[in-house]
């Protein structure tokens, strides 16, 4: 059963009720009245640090089978019998499972070689177009350069060359 143990934690009891709870405008807390020591306890032997007893809960009174019970509506607390058997509900922790919501180690170790292997392809590849660019304007032959072209088609070429050939045997 549930513990409260501050106003935080009654205002968000008190919020999801009036958003989610169609039942009755009183509900059982974890509550109860320790008859040898005078005072109320919670069931989860949690200590009482917080208390949001309505005003008329203040007077003494036979406090044995004594229960704690939260209005819905107003958030406030007030007593009632444990034996009462017509209460519907009672309010209880359940502990959530908590899915992480960052990556795993594995996942952020394959993410840090992904993101490595493409920076240091980047860079050989800066490096060859680099490399590429500073032969071709050196007159180096590679694997990357390509025959000089001539200014002239395939026809001038020929042209220009039966001419210079005449001009050799007239000399």
């Amino acid at each position: 059963m549930i513990s409260i143990h501050n106003e935080e934690e009654n205002a968000f009891i008190l919020d999801t009720l009036k958003k989610q709870w169609k039942g009755p405008d009183d509900i059982l807390l974890g509550m109860f009245f320790d008859t040898d020591d005078q005072s109320f306890k919670w069931f989860d032997k949690s200590n009482m640090t917080f208390r949001k007893w309505t005003d008329q809960d203040e007077e003494e009174e036979d406090l044995v089978d004594t229960c704690a019970f939260l209005h819905t509506t107003t958030g406030e607390w007030k007593k009632g019998n444990c034996e009462v058997s017509s209460v519907p509900g009672a309010l209880c922790k359940a502990a959530i499972p908590y899915e992480k919501k960052y990556l795993s180690d594995n996942h952020i170790l394959i993410s840090a070689l992904v993101i490595a292997s493409t920076v240091i392809l980047t860079v050989l590849g800066a490096i060859v177009w680099f490399l590429y660019k500073r032969n071709l304007h050196s007159g180096f032959t590679t694997v990357f350069s390509v025959a000089p072209q001539s200014p002239y088609n395939d026809d001038c070429v020929l042209v220009v060359a039966e001419e210079n050939e005449h001009a050799v045997q007239f000399d």
